[in-house]
C-alpha cells in the first residue's frame, strides 16, 4: 500500500519502512509524528483521492535524525568574469521513517510524542533534573573541533588560494591549522568538513593539493 502525503508544503509519494527527508517537524529522535494530510492512498491500480484530502487516513512516521540541508550556492555570470556569493541558507530537514499508513480512522500502533508526554506528566520532575546535564553534554559535545589540532607552529592558511582570513579563522576553529593536515585529509575528512562547515567538496580537494606543494617547501 502506497499513499500520498502533504507535509511543508510539498507532496511525497510513502509506503510502509520508506526513509525520506521532509520539513523540520518537531519531535527527537525515535519519536512518532503523525501526518493527517493524505491527499491519496492505493494498492496497484487501486487509487482513492481525497477532496482534498482522504477522511480518516493517516501515516505516521518515526524520526530518524534533525538537521540542516547544505547550504544553497548561488552563481551569476557577469561579463568576463564569474562570482560566487553563498546565500547562508540552509533549510531544516527532518529525516523520518514511515512506520503505518492507516485508513479509516485507524489507531495508530505507536502514539505521537505529544501524547507520550501528556501521559508522562508525573516524571516531568525526575526528568527536568536529568535535562541540564544533557544539555551540557550537548553543548560540550556541539563544542569539540572536527579533528585534533597538530602540534607546533600554525602555517598562514591563507597563503592558499580560496582561503581568506573568514575561512582561514573557521578552519582553525575546527583544528586545522598547517599545509601538512590540508594535504593529508582523506575523502572521508573531506565529507565530514563538507557536512559541518560551509565548504564544498571541490573547495576543499583544490586547497588539499595546493597544501600539498605548500608542505614541500
Amino acid at each position: 500500500m502506497f499513499a500520498v502525503i502533504k507535509t511543508g508544503g510539498k507532496q511525497y509519494r510513502v509506503a510502509a519502512n520508506d526513509l525520506l527527508k521532509i520539513e523540520k517537524v518537531e519531535g527527537q529522535v525515535g519519536d512518532i509524528v503523525e501526518i493527517g494530510h493524505v491527499l491519496a492512498h492505493g494498492e496497484g491500480e487501486n487509487v482513492t483521492f481525497g477532496a482534498p484530502f482522504v477522511d480518516g487516513a493517516l501515516v505516521t512516521a518515526e524520526v530518524v535524525e534533525q538537521g540542516k540541508n547544505r547550504t544553497v550556492i548561488a552563481f551569476k555570470k557577469r561579463r568576463r568574469q564569474n562570482s560566487r556569493r553563498k546565500i547562508g541558507h540552509r533549510q531544516l530537514l527532518t529525516t523520518v521513517r514511515i512506520a503505518e499508513i492507516l485508513l479509516g480512522g485507524a489507531k495508530p500502533t505507536k502514539k505521537a510524542a505529544a501524547k507520550t508526554e501528556a501521559k508522562a506528566a508525573p516524571k516531568k520532575e525526575a526528568k527536568a533534573e536529568a535535562a541540564p546535564n544533557e544539555a551540557e553534554a550537548k553543548a560540550t559535545e556541539t563544542a569539540a573541533p572536527l579533528f585534533k589540532t597538530p602540534k607546533g607552529e600554525p602555517d598562514d592558511l591563507t597563503v592558499i588560494k580560496g582561503i581568506g582570513p573568514v575561512a582561514a579563522g573557521q578552519l582553525n576553529e575546527q583544528g586545522i591549522t598547517t599545509f601538512a593536515q590540508i594535504a593529508k585529509l582523506s575523502d572521508k575528512d573531506v565529507a565530514k568538513i563538507d557536512e559541518h562547515m560551509p565548504f564544498r567538496p571541490d573547495q576543499i580537494m583544490d586547497w588539499r593539493e595546493q597544501a600539498k606543494e605548500l608542505a614541500k617547501k
